[in-house]
């Protein structure tokens, strides 16, 4: 295998709602997130796996700061549920801005409104 072929990438498949670790045709790991509409738009990621085989190698925080980087890049804030995501944001003040109580209430109502989702 080359060392490209060895390399995790990071992909944004929005339409399935997470956002995944992938080497070759694996997924090492993924984030579980929906855009919150409503008050405003947020990207808000609700649970963190990561693939036994690949626990300890720093997919689950790199995922983390992908998460945020997209946000940035779009220009709407991240309203973590997932506490993982709360753990790394917390480590990582300069990456990922202190959410939105008013943005977590909404996102945290619009996951019980939606009990089979995630």
């Amino acid at each position: 295998m080359s060392e490209t072929e060895s390399e995790i990438q990071i992909r944004d498949n929005r339409a399935a709602g997470r956002l995944e670790a992938v080497r070759g045709d694996e997924v090492a790991g993924r984030i579980a997130y929906f855009v919150l509409t409503s008050p405003s738009p947020a990207l808000v990621p609700v649970h963190t796996t990561v693939e036994p085989a690949y626990e300890g190698q720093g997919i689950a925080g790199s995922l983390a700061r992908e998460l945020y980087t997209i946000a940035a890049r779009e220009g709407i804030p991240v309203a973590p549920l997932c506490p993982y995501v709360v753990k790394w944001a917390a480590r990582h003040p300069d990456e990922a801005p202190a959410a939105d109580p008013e943005l977590l209430r909404a996102a945290t109502e619009w996951l019980r409104a939606h009990p089979g989702r995630f």
